[in-house]
């Protein structure tokens, strides 16, 4: 696993979502106040990109089938089965950093 720079904070705004890809991963970015939260950008329904979709600053929706997730936890709100993979993010001065696992095959779109 390494830390792999993505972008700038200010480039996220608070409430805003942004689609990035590193290392062939595809992300969604959400930005709050105090943190940024990132998961793979696909719902697990029907592996249509997240980033795509609606983010209003709490739940993030599928563009496909309105499956809505809790933005901070990517639990499941309809259906509440449901879960976003997370990954792991850091701010350091001023920086957004994304840990991805340099050896893993590249995410296949749906």
């Amino acid at each position: 696993m390494s830390w792999q720079h993505v972008l700038a904070r200010s480039d996220l705004w608070d409430g805003e979502m942004i689609g990035v890809e590193v290392d062939g991963l595809h992300v969604v970015l959400l930005g709050f106040a105090d943190r940024v939260v990132a998961y793979e950008d696909v719902c697990p329904h029907q592996r249509v990109r997240l980033s795509e979709g609606r983010f209003d600053g709490r739940s993030l929706v599928c563009r496909a089938h309105e499956w809505t997730y809790d933005a901070v936890s990517g639990c499941g709100m309809n259906p509440a089965g449901a879960r976003l993979k997370p990954i792991a993010v850091i701010v350091r001065d001023g920086e957004v950093y994304l840990e991805v696992d340099e050896g893993r095959e590249e995410q296949r779109d749906g």
